[in-house]
């Protein structure tokens, strides 16, 4: 056994095959390197946020491979995990929508933008659609109050957002994720 921190259980090679296959030999050479600085319990959050990086979000089987590598409880590795707003514990969509809440485009009609994504996306906040192409999520402020009422998907900033305009952006969206599966066999040829 080639453990520089004590394995606590006599099947490693078998715990180490099986987080291989969930976390990929990266994640796992990773959490190796971890350990071998001693106090792997110091390490948890950097390694859930690397993990977290590779595959997007925390899922219940990358979570058990954690902390079978590192040998901390299962519960404490989900209770990080759950506990830190940072971490997602559910897939996030293709398109990330970020509605300000902020008290500037509040008042002017982001309640009225929120219920009407949520009517056209049937999910409310935190929620993902079905198809896993959009996610949407509330912000406090995102610093473009002379646009108010704003709302951020992915990168792209659109402002003065009216609920008129909600499906024709929901839709730009759309055609672009259709556009980029249709290039991809393409790209592949």
């Amino acid at each position: 056994m080639n453990c520089n921190h004590a394995c606590s259980t006599d099947n490693w090679a078998e715990v180490k095959a099986t987080a291989g296959r969930v976390l990929g030999e990266d994640l796992v050479a990773f959490i190796e390197q971890c350990r071998a600085e001693g106090n792997p319990h110091s390490q948890l959050i950097a390694v859930l946020h690397r993990v977290q990086g590779k595959f997007g979000y925390l899922g219940k089987s990358q979570l058990d491979a954690v902390a079978q590598l590192l040998q901390v409880p299962a519960a404490k590795v989900s209770g990080v995990a759950s506990f830190y707003h940072l971490f997602r514990l559910q897939p996030r969509g293709k398109f990330i929508i970020n509605l300000c809440l902020g008290t500037a485009c509040y008042v002017k009609g982001a309640d009225r933008l929120a219920e009407k994504l949520s009517d056209e996306l049937g999910i409310r906040f935190g929620e993902t659609t079905g198809d896993g192409m959009f996610t949407l999520e509330g912000a406090r402020c995102l610093g473009a109050c002379s646009l108010a009422p704003v709302m951020v998907v992915n990168n792209d900033m659109h402002g003065a957002v009216t609920p008129d305009q909600i499906p024709i952006i929901l839709d730009q969206y759309i055609r672009k994720a259709k556009q980029q599966v249709e290039e991809k066999p393409a790209a592949q040829s």
